[in-house]
């Protein structure tokens, strides 16, 4: 496998600004998936370093997404915390997103109608956006799922935990208003991270992270139970389905900004060797992200050297730094989530919706609707 290092300096760069963006977002997917902060940053080193060594793509940087997560928070929710069956379901997904690529499945995805993609990912940013909602106030919602969320929103604006509301506020005012000048050296997630941190160290009563195990990652031997196969099955078509959409998409993205065109189908090997082995040791599932690919890209990264990078950096922080992660408030997390779920949501679309066709729009809104108070598979 070649290397190539002639843009050696704008991948470390590239790889270095990916890796510090990341971070704070895998803790908080990691804290939003149930599986703990640390299960995000293990996922984000296993699949960023394995899909940008075997993937197709060479900008790409790979981890755990808001898409991926919802599925995979109702999949651990739904396999009531256990481990190895849990994990079982992220190694299947990864063969199945390997066999998707060797049976030439890339070239296909592009044929999902746009308003599909749209209505999806917008009911998934809404998704993010109602389970933490509670949180900002100091509230943990009763049981997991979209409604138990909602449902728990009146009673944590009526009885708000003051300290709490106020770190979840000042994360939410830095990550929405953070320069962009600023951003180039010190990203907008990272800065709300550690100001929030730090402000909440001043207040008391504010929920926190709390205990985190430090240190490397164990190896975990998947199992399977004829009750549970298929939620397992059914729940790994999912991931393998929405990874390889939500990597390609990210894939075509990279494609436009660096004027290259990436091999899809070896993009979804890659990913899917990323996800496989993140199942093994307790990671999260991944797919290419959008926002990290674009940082890699603005700061000079065009190569998998890049995402390799972006991963030992995380590694490296896990090693070092995960006792300080127990100080972080879920009020800091989930206002780091807000801002990822209103990203996600298509508010381009929604803008101008009304001058396109009616049944597009109405697709759109029903695949919305549907993703939101169904599910995904719907």
């Amino acid at each position: 496998m070649k290397f190539d290092l002639t843009n050696l300096r704008g991948d470390i760069y590239g790889g270095l600004t990916a890796g510090v963006i990341a971070l704070p977002l895998a803790l908080a997917f990691g804290e939003a998936s149930g599986a703990g902060p640390m299960a995000g940053v293990y996922g984000a080193i296993f699949v960023g370093f394995f899909a940008a060594l075997f993937g197709g793509t060479g900008a790409q940087i790979s981890g755990p997404t808001g898409p991926m997560i919802v599925v995979f928070a109702g999949v651990f929710a739904s396999l009531s915390g256990d481990l190895s069956l849990i994990f079982a379901t992220v190694i299947l997904a990864g063969v199945l997103q390997i066999l998707f690529g060797v049976m030439g499945f890339g070239q296909y995805i592009r044929l999902v109608p746009y308003p599909v993609i749209s209505g999806f990912m917008s009911g998934i940013g809404c998704i993010i956006i109602a389970l933490q909602a509670a949180r900002l106030f100091g509230h943990e919602p009763e049981g997991g799922g979209t409604v138990p969320a909602l449902m728990e929103i009146p009673t944590a604006v009526m009885d708000p935990n003051f300290a709490a509301l106020g770190v979840g506020l000042l994360t939410l005012l830095i990550v929405f208003k953070w320069p962009a000048a600023w951003g180039k050296y010190l990203p907008g997630p990272l800065a709300a991270l550690v100001i929030g941190t730090l402000v909440s160290l001043a207040l008391s009563g504010v929920p926190i992270l709390g205990n985190i195990p430090t240190g490397l990652p164990s190896f975990i031997m998947p199992s399977f139970e004829a009750s549970t196969a298929l939620i397992v099955i059914e729940a790994a078509f999912i991931l393998a389905l929405l990874g390889s959409i939500d990597s390609l998409l990210t894939s075509l993205v990279a494609d436009n900004m660096t004027r290259t065109r990436h091999q899809s189908n070896k993009e979804l090997v890659g990913q899917g060797v990323g996800n496989m082995v993140a199942g093994f040791f307790g990671g999260i599932p991944g797919a290419g992200a959008t926002m990290r690919t674009v940082a890699n890209i603005r700061t000079g990264g065009l190569t998998r050297i890049s995402g390799m990078l972006h991963s030992l950096l995380l590694l490296a922080v896990v090693v070092a730094l995960a006792p300080l992660a127990s100080m972080i408030p879920h009020a800091v997390l989930a206002g780091i989530l807000v801002k990822v779920g209103y990203d996600i949501i298509d508010v381009s679309y929604l803008k101008r919706a009304h001058q396109g066709p009616r049944w597009d729009l109405g697709l759109m809104v029903l695949v919305l609707g549907l993703t939101v108070f169904v599910d995904l598979i719907t």
